[in-house]
């Protein structure tokens, strides 16, 4: 797998999957919504430790700072 995601969007990705995972355990968020943003929050994750989005690929996008 090339890495195609920058620190950056690494630490947004996590941020993001933290707060959804607050809002979910306060019961902030309930029913349908709650599962859906659960989902969400852990692709955040896998992909924020793989350093791969695979939505980046077909269009050709890398958030990652390439090295001279």
């Amino acid at each position: 797998m090339i890495k195609n995601m920058g620190s950056t969007d690494r630490i947004v990705r996590i941020i993001v999957a933290v707060v959804i995972s607050i809002l979910y355990f306060t019961k902030t968020v309930e029913g349908t919504t709650a599962t859906v943003l659960l989902i969400v929050g852990a692709i955040f994750l896998a992909t924020a430790f793989m350093n791969f989005c695979p939505l980046y690929l077909p269009f050709g996008i890398s958030t990652r700072k390439k090295k001279d």
